[in-house]
Order: C-alpha cells, then sequence, then structure tokens
C-alpha cells in the first residue's frame, strides 16, 4: 500500500511539474477595471497554449511598428485586444483613441541568437497599458527563469542577458526592468500618461497574420477595432523606417527615428518641453531638431559641445554625443537604453554629415 501511494504522489509531482512548465491558458481574456491587477500574467489569458509561445486568445491582435523605440537591443511582441462591441477611433496624429477597458500588451525578449531566432529566446518581460475611463495604468510583468510565467512587479528589475547578436557577436549586457515611476517618465502628454507607439503613421504597413497579410489599419477596421479610418487619406501617412535605405531619403530615415526614440519627451507637450529641443516630424523649424542651437542646460552632457548639430559636423554635435554615451547621467534617451545603438549613431552622424 506504501509504495502505491508513494508511486501516487511521484505521479501528482509529475503532472504539476509538467503543468507548470507548460503553462496553459485557454480561457476568454480576462479584465476587470473595478478589479486589483492579477498577479501573474497568465491570469490575464492573452494567449493560449503554452505561455511561453505567446499565441494570441480569440481577438488579441498582433501588430508592429514601423520603425521601433530602442531597447538594447531586446526584440518586441506586441499584441491589442478591445472589449466586445467596443472600438478605437482614428486620429491622424496621435494615438488613436482607445475604448475603456482596451489593452495594450508588449513582450519584451532576445533571441538566444539573432541569426535564427528557431534557437529560442528568452522572455524578459510584459508590459501592459489598461484604458480606464479616465486614464491608462501601467503594468509591467517579470517573467521568470523557467519561462514559465511573469509576475506583477512595482519596484522594477534587473537580469542578465547573455545571447548571439546579428552579427554573430557575444551580447552581454544588464537589463533593466523599470519601475512603475519610471514609465511615467516617456508615457507622459501634458502630464497624462499615454501610450506611445499606436499612431496611425506608426501602423501603417503591411503585417503578416495567420489568414494572411494585410494593411493593420485595415485589420483593425475589418475586426472592428478601428473606426473612422479612410484608407485613401491615408496613403502617405506614415513614417519612414528608419533602417531600410531604399524606402526613404536619409533626412527621413533620421527624423523618424528620433521621432520615434525622443519625441514622446522631446516635444512641446512632453516631459523635455522646457529644451526647446522639439524632434516631431510635424515641426519644420530647423532650431528646433537642434540645428545651430545651443542647449538650455547640459552641464558636462554637452561634451564640451556648444550645439545640439552643428552642420556637416557630428563629432561636435550634442545630439551624437548624448547617443553615444552610455553615462546614465548623460546617455539620451535617460530609460531604456544601457548600450549604444550603434546603427542609429551611425544613421544620424551621415545625416549631420549631409547637412549644409
Amino acid at each position: 500500500m506504501k509504495k502505491i501511494s508513494a508511486v501516487l504522489v511521484l505521479i501528482c509531482l509529475t503532472c504539476l511539474l509538467i503543468f507548470n512548465q507548460c503553462k496553459v491558458s485557454d480561457g476568454k481574456v480576462s479584465i476587470d477595471l473595478n478589479a486589483k491587477p492579477f498577479e501573474k500574467l497568465s491570469d490575464y489569458h492573452f494567449f493560449k497554449g503554452a505561455l511561453k509561445d505567446l499565441i494570441p486568445n480569440d481577438k488579441v491582435l498582433p501588430y508592429e511598428l514601423i520603425t521601433a523605440l530602442f531597447t538594447d537591443y531586446a526584440h518586441k511582441s506586441r499584441f491589442v485586444w478591445m472589449p466586445e462591441g467596443t472600438t478605437a477611433a482614428y486620429t491622424k496624429d496621435e494615438v488613436v483613441d482607445f475604448p475603456a477597458g482596451a489593452v495594450l500588451i508588449k513582450n519584451f525578449y532576445y533571441p538566444n541568437d539573432f541569426r535564427d531566432e528557431s534557437k529560442g529566446r528568452k522572455i524578459m518581460e510584459t508590459r501592459l497599458l489598461i484604458k480606464h475611463a479616465d486614464k491608462w495604468d501601467a503594468l509591467t510583468y517579470v517573467w521568470n527563469d523557467e519561462q514559465t510565467d511573469a509576475e506583477l512587479s512595482i519596484v522594477g528589475d534587473n537580469k542578465k542577458v547573455s545571447c548571439i547578436n546579428i552579427h554573430g557577436e557575444k551580447l552581454n549586457l544588464d537589463y533593466s526592468v523599470p519601475n512603475k515611476n519610471q514609465c511615467k517618465n516617456c508615457h507622459n502628454l501634458n502630464n497624462v500618461q499615454v501610450p506611445i507607439g499606436p499612431k496611425v503613421r506608426y501602423l501603417n504597413k503591411d503585417f503578416k497574420y495567420a489568414d494572411g497579410t494585410k494593411n493593420q489599419l485595415e485589420k483593425w477596421t475589418e475586426v472592428g477595432y478601428l473606426s473612422g479610418y479612410k484608407k485613401e487619406e491615408n496613403l502617405t501617412n506614415k513614417i519612414a523606417d528608419a533602417f531600410d535605405e531604399k524606402g526613404a531619403t536619409l533626412e527621413e530615415r533620421a527624423k523618424s527615428y528620433l521621432e520615434v526614440n525622443c519625441a514622446h519627451c522631446h516635444r512641446r507637450e512632453g516631459s523635455a518641453n522646457t529644451t526647446g529641443l522639439y524632434l516631431m516630424l510635424s515641426d519644420k523649424n530647423p532650431e528646433s531638431w537642434g540645428v545651430m542651437k545651443s542647449p538650455v542646460a547640459a552641464g558636462r552632457a554637452s561634451g564640451d559641445n556648444l550645439y545640439d548639430i552643428v552642420p556637416g559636423k557630428p563629432d561636435e554635435s550634442i545630439l551624437v554625443y548624448r547617443m553615444t554615451e552610455n553615462d546614465p547621467e548623460i546617455r539620451m534617451p535617460e530609460l531604456g537604453r544601457s548600450v549604444q545603438h550603434k546603427e542609429a549613431v551611425e544613421l544620424i552622424r551621415q545625416w549631420i554629415t549631409a547637412m549644409k
């Protein structure tokens, strides 16, 4: 009898271990705006099957941005979900107007080998932006080492990363998960916390869905996630892919990169509105972009340079200096970067060199 009991216990423990490793989640998406956030990511049921596979549940729609925000070379897997019967309203210039209950889901991960993602990946964190009637709530879930689930974290975290980059080189870094207050630094428009990414001009591209390739804005309209969008009015309403040399001019690519990576703060309504450096594509004033503009207050962050941008001279431009530096008190952006984005620095250097 004791042997039978021991066998049963062993079977139960084995089943529990297998369940935890797979962490299967096949229920409907669960969002209650009046309840406390779930402690575990799996409880929302955004994904079905093994959680780490990030297979979207019904009505959880994947999306991409034409040019993405740089976060220490992390890859991102983005999704959107909205409650049944609700839709986002089209806005031409800012983030689309999401309904209460909408959720933006962003997973940050590193492929084991950037050259071949079939070799596996390590998911670092999942960030949620949940729309309430009068505000957005930012929640961060940190994944465990077993990649079975992610737990809510208010204080952030630091995690070691070791992988092979696109050039076949070893990439080792300390990945920083922001705390709840740090989220507000970037997601700030007129002192209100808002999303950054899902603007029409950032989304206006094709995406390969499970049922075929389609323009993302048309897909959102088709599934009822976007109203008021008209294709014929938005044929040119898109930013450039910063790293597609054939798709746009050097200036268009450089400015698109800077808007996506810097203009959430460096705009008149952002947290860096006192700097006089405004990097929205809609701003046509060269001085607003830093051309021969003295910094308001840079100190040693200027690198002893006098102007944000000196045409033809990237090595004398504060913008390049701060993009190159990794010192937390000097680097730009301040958050989300601990290593230099080498490809972006080269892009901006080329742009400034070509200026007359």
